[in-house]
Formats: structure tokens, sequence, C-alpha cells
């Protein structure tokens, strides 16, 4: 599906979303019906002005010309209010159905594995979220509706004519193969130019979410020109992409308003010889009503290209929406294990891991943590630390071997289950545009801001919390603005420790605060990892020091493993580390 397949209309695409409609099938229908009675409205206006002309007027006939008028007058007027029902129902039924499938693609964007997220653009799932969810609303309140209001117009318009005078509508339908035919190529060349717009607008968006997250490095490394000079070659590519619809737009509607005045001359040349022939002595009405009748059946027909515009790039967009639901990136949640509590035992059996099929991270990892230890994991950068904390939380799927957690393999897990009793601190905080309680707390009914308040002053921390406007209720803005990178820790740290986790991890923690953050960490670690089982990853000394074991790893392996002491009388691996990270802070 994510390939274009050369059709004007994909059939298929349009029956899978026409299933969710199914939920307001009342409406569906409703806008249905509304649809059918505009059509028969709009053509009963032009039989009535017949009548009028040939009948009411020739003949003199004030009361009928009263009749008739009245009559016009309730057309009108059932025309109106079905106009109204239609626009109203038909824009109703739109936005119920992208709200069903918005919340479709955010549960399935919450499932993905987070491989999918390292190679997706966070600006394109913005715009499949938001941008394209609106152009799939428009094709029920500006395009499939509406094109089976104007089609049915355009066929009892058809109809009328035939009955009216045969030889009048022969001359219309004659040249209507011309404007056909310009409408099929503006459809199939729209059709292309809509999907290299929506292509565009995802990279413009891509690329400007991009650089607004990242100003400060744009700004830190003076790449602004640089910058400004891609934008301005992207942006240039995405108006050349609209300029191409606005030509298509240039050339067909030009041809069908010809084509239709062309039609309208031939109409009058023709009945007024037949007038002036006496061969028809009610020509009058009739070319009155067929000049109106051909309005019905060009104007629909130029309209349903320009909707079909409409239908085209909405169903584009849901090519590219169906394109991420059909994605298959999920942890596979087929466990059905669940515990209340857990113990902390954990086992790495023999892990073989990449995050590239053909680039293996972890060769063969194994080491245990008995529950209530504290247990450090060091080593350079790139050595695999972070990776066996992403595995641990199976935000990837291993390759070969076996994770444990209290002797049970953590596929046998219910996943949420699993994670609720794992607590994560990040070297790189993330906190939502929300209060500080809400960061905290997440949102989860079971933590109160007393329970909040409480812990804060457990660890030490609510002196910091209660000096900011609001206190509990400041709002830190965007990812934390409003903080300071140690105070963000904090309310990492307090975030992982209202969760009362059995399973805490540290991940490079306390690398990016200030001394006074720093002791404030260091002293509601002693409190939090008492008794329950941590992962440190940390390059600081006073926790490397107090861990009941330490796992020094180098290329995706396991070299070394001891105590503090232990470690330091090899001499190996870990002793010259110590020597080059951390002999200068012991000293200092």
């Amino acid at each position: 599906m994510d390939k274009d397949s050369g059709k004007a209309f994909d059939t298929r695409l349009f029956k899978r979303l026409l299933a969710y409609t199914k939920p307001y099938k009342i409406t569906f229908y409703g806008v249905a019906l509304a649809a059918i009675l505009l059509s028969c409205f709009a053509i009963l206006t032009p039989l009535i002005v017949k009548k009028i002309i040939d009948d009411a007027i020739k003949e003199s006939n004030a009361e009928m010309l009263l009749y008739l008028t009245i009559a016009m007058l309730v057309v009108l007027l059932g025309q109106v209010i079905c106009q109204l029902a239609f626009n109203y129902y038909a824009n109703w039924l739109g936005e119920s159905v992208i709200k069903d499938v918005r919340i479709s693609l955010f549960k399935k964007m919450l499932s993905f594995k987070m491989k999918y997220f390292d190679n997706s653009s966070l600006g394109v799932l913005v715009t499949r979220a938001v941008a394209d969810m609106q152009r799939i609303g428009e094709i029920f309140s500006q395009g499939f509706f509406v094109i089976v209001a104007d089609l049915l117009k355009m066929v009892v318009a058809a109809i009328v004519m035939l009955f009216i005078n045969w030889k009048l509508a022969l001359i219309v339908f004659a040249l209507l193969p011309i404007i056909m035919y310009a409408t099929r190529w503006f459809q199939k060349a729209m059709k292309v130019a809509f999907t290299e717009v929506r292509a565009e607008v995802s990279n413009l968006n891509s690329f400007v979410q991009e650089r607004i997250t990242g100003m400060k490095i744009v700004q830190l490394f003076t790449r602004e020109k640089i910058e400004s000079d891609k934008f301005r070659e992207i942006n240039e590519k995405h108006k050349k992409a609209w300029l191409k619809t606005v030509w298509y737009n240039s050339i067909f509607f030009p041809i069908a308003e010809i084509v239709s005045s062309l039609t309208v001359g031939l109409i009058v040349w023709y009945g007024g010889l037949q007038n002036v022939a006496n061969i028809s002595t009610d020509i009058a009405g009739t070319i009155f009503a067929f000049i109106m009748l051909i309005d019905l059946l060009f104007r629909p027909l130029r309209q349903i290209a320009d909707k079909f515009n409409t239908l085209q790039m909405g169903m584009v967009a849901a090519n590219r929406v169906f394109k991420i639901l059909d994605t298959d990136s999920q942890i596979q949640n087929v466990g059905s294990f669940e515990k209340d509590v857990v113990n902390g035992d954990i086992k790495f059996d023999d892990v073989h891991f990449g995050y590239l099929e053909d680039e293996e991270v972890l060769h063969g990892i194994s080491f245990d943590v008995k529950a209530g230890e504290t247990v450090a994991i060091v080593g350079a950068t790139g050595a695999g630390k972070s990776t066996i904390i992403n595995l641990l939380n199976r935000f990837y799927e291993i390759n070969s071997g076996s994770i444990l957690v209290d002797g049970v393999d953590i596929k046998e897990y219910n996943l949420s289950s699993l994670r609720t009793h794992i607590a994560v601190v990040l070297q790189d905080v993330f906190l939502f545009a929300d209060t500080i309680a809400n960061n905290i707390s997440l949102k989860n009914p079971a933590i109160s801001v007393s329970d909040i308040e409480n812990a804060a002053k457990a660890i030490g921390v609510d002196e910091f919390i209660t000096s900011l406007p609001g206190g509990y209720h400041y709002n830190v803005k965007e990812r934390g603005s409003m903080l300071s990178s140690g105070q963000r820790q904090l309310i990492a740290f307090l975030r992982a420790y209202v969760s009362n986790p059995s399973i805490l991890i540290l991940d490079e923690a306390t690398s990016s605060v200030d001394t006074y953050s720093e002791q404030l960490i260091q002293s509601a670690t002693d409190k939090i990892t008492h008794g329950r089982t941590s992962i440190v990853i940390a390059h600081r000394l006073a926790t490397i020091k107090k861990a009941d074991k330490i796992i020094v790893m180098d290329a995706g392996n396991i070299v070394e493993t001891g105590t503090h002491k232990q470690l330091l009388k090899k001499g190996g691996y870990y002793s010259n580390l110590y020597e080059a990270q951390f002999l200068a802070e012991e000293v200092a």
C-alpha cells in the first residue's frame, strides 16, 4: 500500500475507510438521502421554469404563474434545508471518522518498538497524526458525498433532457465526451501531483520540527545560514509541487468552461432555427430549461473534478496513515504471567542482540543480579551498557538467549505488568508541558499529590519544589525548559521513587547534574536502593564504590566482574578505567 498503484481511485482503500463509518450508519444514510433530495430539487427548478414560460406566460395565466412561483419557492426552501443538513452532517461524519482513525493511529504508535521510532522521522509522524487526518475527514465532508450528489444531478439532468427534447439532448451529449475525457486526464494528473505534494509537506514538517527542537545546536554552531539555505531548497520543492496542481487546474477549468459555453451557444442556435422554421412553437421554455440543465450537467462535472482532487488528497493521506496502521513493529505481548510483587532476581543468559540485523551489539552476555543487590555496569561509550536496560524493559527483542526476572522469562510476562515493576531514571530526562505533580505521577490516579509531597520530603527534594511559583503545580513547559538539568533529574528521580518499583535502574542519572543536585540524588539513592534490586550505569565514583557488584563491559562483552576493591586488585580493564576516569575526581 505504500506504493502508488497508478489508479485514479483505489477502491480497496476506500472500502477500508468506509468501514470506519459503520458506527455512524444513521448519519451516513441520512447524508446520502440529503444528496438524493438535493438532486431532485435541483432538477425541479428548470422544469418549473419551462412550465412558467411555455404555459403561464405564453397563455397569460396569472393564477398558474402564482402557483408555479409558489412551487418554485417551496423547491428552493427544500433545497436550502437539504443543503444545510447535507453540509453539517457530512462534516460531522468526517470529523467523527478522523477522530476514530486518529485514536487507532495513536494507539498503534504507543505499541511500536523503539526500533520503529529510531528509524522514523518525528515530523513525518506528526504530519500523519494531524495534517493527514484532516485530509481524510475532507473525503466525507467535501469529497465523496458531494461527488455522489453531483453524479445524481448529472444522471437525472441527462434523463430529463432526453424526455424534453431528444434532438437538443443529442447536441449536449455530443460535446459531453470532451469534458469527460478532460476530467479523466485531470484526475490522473492530480493524483500524481498530490502524492508529490504530501511527500513535500512531510519533508517540510520534518525539517522544521527537527530544527526547532535542535535550535540551540543550530545557534551554538552558527549554522543559521546553512539551515536557512536548506529550508529554502525544501520550501522551493514544496512550492513546485503545489504549482503542478495549480497548472493542471489552470488547464482544465478553462477547457471545461469553453465546452460548456459552446454547448449553450449550439442549443440556443439550433433551438432558434426550430422556432424560425415553425418546427416547434414552445421552444423558448425548452431553451431556458436546457440552459439550466446544461449547467446542472456540466457544472457538477467540473465540481466532480475539483472534489475528486479533495478525494484523492484524502486517499493519499489515508494510504499513508494505513501504512502506519499496517506496520508490524510491535513487541509481541503474548505473555500472561503477572505478579503483584516481584522480588527482583534478574538473570541474563547468553544474550545476543543487535539494533541492526548484521551488526551485533551484545555478544552472549550472561550475569545474575540477586534480589536487593545494587549492581553497577561500567564501560566506555558504546560498550552496550544502556542496551542492557533497553532489553530488560523489552523495548527491543533479543536475537537469542534469555532474560529472566524471578526465574521467569520476560517474554512470559504481561508487558504492562513487567514494566510496572521497573522504574528507570535516564540521563536525558523528558518532561511533558505540564505541572511538576503530573510529570511525577504521570496522571496515575493511584498517586496523589500528598503521596508526591511525602516522597519528596523523604528523599530531600521538597524544598526545591516548594520554592518554585505554584510549587507542585508549577508548569515546567515543553520538555521541562523552565528547569535546570539538575532540577529535571531530581523530578525524574522522584518520578521513579513514587512508583515504588521492585527494580530500579539509574542510567547515567548523575552525569549531567550540579554538585548540590548530585548530593540530593546520592542521598535519595541510598534510601531508594535499600532492600531493592538496583542496576546503576554511572561514571560517578560514589555510586560505583558502594555497589555490591560491578560489571565491566567492553565492545558488547563482559570483561570483568567483582567489587570495587576486587577489581582494583586485578589491575585489569576496570583499574585502567578507574585511573582514567575516576582518580581525578577522587583526588578532588
